[in-house]
Formats: C-alpha cells, sequence, structure tokens
C-alpha cells in the first residue's frame, strides 16, 4: 500500500479544508476505499478521516415528515431504525440485502453513495480501465462482460452501479446535502452520479473537497409505505451485488395506479430512475398488463454493451416482479431472504409498519 498522510479534522469546515488538496480522499467506515488501497487500485496521498465528525451520525424525522440520515449513519443502524422502517420500508429492504451483517455495521450511509463500480477490470491494475487511468482503454469491451451495463454506457466505460441503497432512494426523490468550499448545496439523488461518457473517472458531480453530510427523504415520499418493494437478482442468494434490480413504489386507488415510482440497478452507472414508465402506470389498473408495459417502458434504448443481451429480458421481469409485489403490498416483515425473489411469500399489511 502507498504511504500516505493521515488527517482527523475536528470540523466539517477543516475538513472541507484538508480534503480540497489534490490527492485527498475521506474515510468513513473504510470498507470499499481500503480495499481499493490494499489493491493498488486507489493511491490517496492524504486520508481525510470524517468518522469522529460532530452531527452527522443522527436519523432525524423532520417537521414535515421527512427524514434526515447523517452521512456517518451505519448501514445497519438506518435499516433496522424503526422510524425509516416504517416510513421508507424500500430503502430497509435494499439495506438489508446488500453484503454482509459485519460489512453493514461498518459501512456508512455517505460511503455507500460513493462505492465504485465492482468491474473485475477497474480491480486488476494490470488491465486497461478509463475509470482509473484516464485514456488507457477499456478491456471490458472485449472481455468477461455478461454483468455489465445495458443503459447509459459508452465506447469508453460500460461498468454498473454496485449500490442496492441508492436505487429506492433514486425511486423516492432522495436529496443529497453536502458541503463544500462554496458551501452548502442540496443535490437530488437522480442527479448524483454521472454517466460515463467520455469521462467515466468522474463519477459524481461533487467539487473537491465536497462532503457528504446528510441524505434526506422527503415526506410525500412516505405516502408510499404501503406498496414498496425492492427486488434483487444475484448470482447467490446472498453477499451478492445485483445482476438487475428494482425498486417500485406504488400509490393505490381501489383497483387503479394514481403514482408510481420506478428505479432500476445493476443495469447503468448510475441508479436508473424509470420516468416513461412510472407515466404510463398512471391510472392505469393495477394488473399484470400494466406491469409487462411498464417494464419494457423501463428498458427503452438499452443494449447489450457485450454479452449481456440476458440482462435487458432479465431487467424487464425484475421490474414487472417488483411492481406485483409492491401491489400486492408491503410485508408485515422483510423476509428472511430481503430483496431475493426467493424469498417466501409474506402476509402483507394495509399501512402498518414492517418489521426488520
Amino acid at each position: 500500500m502507498k504511504t500516505f498522510d493521515y488527517v482527523r479534522p475536528s470540523t466539517i469546515r477543516e475538513a472541507v479544508a484538508a480534503a480540497s488538496q489534490p490527492g485527498a480522499a475521506y474515510l468513513a467506515g473504510g470498507t470499499n476505499l481500503l480495499d481499493l488501497m490494499k489493491g493498488d487500485v486507489s493511491r490517496p496521498d492524504r486520508l481525510v478521516d470524517v468518522t469522529r465528525l460532530p452531527g452527522l451520525d443522527a436519523i432525524e424525522v423532520l417537521p414535515d415528515g421527512g427524514l434526515r440520515i447523517g452521512a456517518m449513519v451505519r448501514n445497519s443502524d438506518l435499516a433496522h431504525h424503526p422510524e425509516a422502517a416504517r416510513l421508507y420500508p424500500a430503502v430497509a429492504e435494499a439495506l438489508l440485502s446488500g453484503a454482509s451483517a459485519q460489512l453493514r455495521n461498518a459501512a456508512t450511509v455517505g460511503g455507500n453513495l460513493l462505492q465504485r463500480t465492482r468491474c473485475p477490470y477497474f480491480y486488476d491494475v494490470a488491465s486497461a480501465c478509463n475509470k482509473r487511468q484516464p485514456g488507457s482503454g477499456c478491456d471490458a469491451l472485449g472481455g468477461d462482460n455478461r454483468l455489465h451495463a445495458v443503459l447509459g454506457w459508452s465506447e469508453s466505460c460500460i461498468a454498473t452501479n454496485p449500490s442496492d441503497f441508492c436505487v429506492p432512494l433514486a425511486a423516492l426523490d432522495a436529496v443529497v446535502e453536502t458541503e463544500g468550499a462554496a458551501g452548502r448545496r442540496e443535490i437530488p439523488l437522480t442527479d448524483f452520479h454521472l454517466l460515463p461518457g467520455d469521462a467515466p473517472q468522474r463519477e459524481t458531480v461533487l467539487e473537491p473537497g465536497e462532503l457528504i453530510v446528510a441524505v434526506r427523504l422527503p415526506a410525500d415520499a412516505a405516502g408510499f409505505a404501503a406498496h414498496a418493494r425492492y427486488l434483487k437478482v444475484r448470482e447467490r442468494t446472498s453477499y451478492a451485488f445485483g445482476v438487475a434490480s428494482a425498486a417500485a413504489a406504488l400509490r393505490l386507488d381501489g383497483g387503479r395506479i394514481a403514482e408510481a415510482r420506478i428505479a432500476l440497478g445493476g443495469v447503468a452507472l448510475k441508479p436508473w430512475r424509470a420516468r416513461e414508465a412510472e407515466a404510463l402506470l398512471a391510472g392505469a389498473p393495477a394488473a399484470p398488463e400494466s406491469y409487462r408495459r411498464a417494464a419494457e417502458a423501463a428498458l427503452q434504448g438499452a443494449e447489450p454493451s457485450g454479452d449481456n443481451a440476458f440482462k435487458i429480458e432479465l431487467a424487464r421481469r425484475v421490474v414487472a416482479r417488483a411492481l406485483a409485489l409492491a401491489a400486492a403490498g408491503t410485508p408485515e416483515r422483510v423476509p428472511a431472504l430481503p430483496a431475493s425473489p426467493f424469498a417466501s411469500p409474506a402476509s402483507v399489511s394495509s399501512g402498518a409498519s414492517p418489521h426488520v
């Protein structure tokens, strides 16, 4: 591992100043960054430890009914928080489907938003990767790419975003709060991550030194709590990243869909919000044919980036299944296999909070 400087600031302002220097990186849970450093993929000159900054580890129910989650909140604490699970059950289900319990106990909300792709060519320093070394090429294009992107990819990069957590955040219009040299700003989660284009090395809209301080879920998103699910298909049921996933949230009016929210994971370098599919469902009957039509719309424009044409049909089926599960109702308890299509059917609630 490369030698680096270590800084532990006592305030957010000090942290931003320290991390604004070239070659600096923030250290929170370290569940992704330290692995990258050990593999010589990431080579920061300075680590800025934000784990002890005050005010970043709280979960607050806001006066308007929304939820504000500090960037240093651990994934497991958020997933098991009673109000978070009650108001935003798809978020809890997504978190519980990711990694192992040990990693969830260490990983943070802010770090989850910034985790790097799991493309094997990105991790292999002997391979060409424009994300790791701009201008070197993309060995994934002609390599083992069955798990790579089918939406929003470019000739420079066909990697995918690995986050489960970010998928329901995108569906529910979450906002990322940051602090930088220019002050505070609020960034819609759907605008936070960038597609690769010609510059895949830039993954988010964050400026140098800009620090995530919180994620905020709006109050109106809690109106989907009775009909919200996250579904994830992976190559093994536990401890694996999704081949394709979907968050689906519905407001039902009788037998019809009053409003729908859909986002996909594992198909692009950012969580993919399916707004055309949402519009198609507005006023439609809550029925399989509606879900199939929405799934087709959600994958409109999808193209294989290699030996992965199967992912397009798989993603369609995941979307349709997630919509059907959401329409059936949020389970009273998160399934023993969260987000898995193999989870045993559970009794559903009519608005009661899911237990985790």
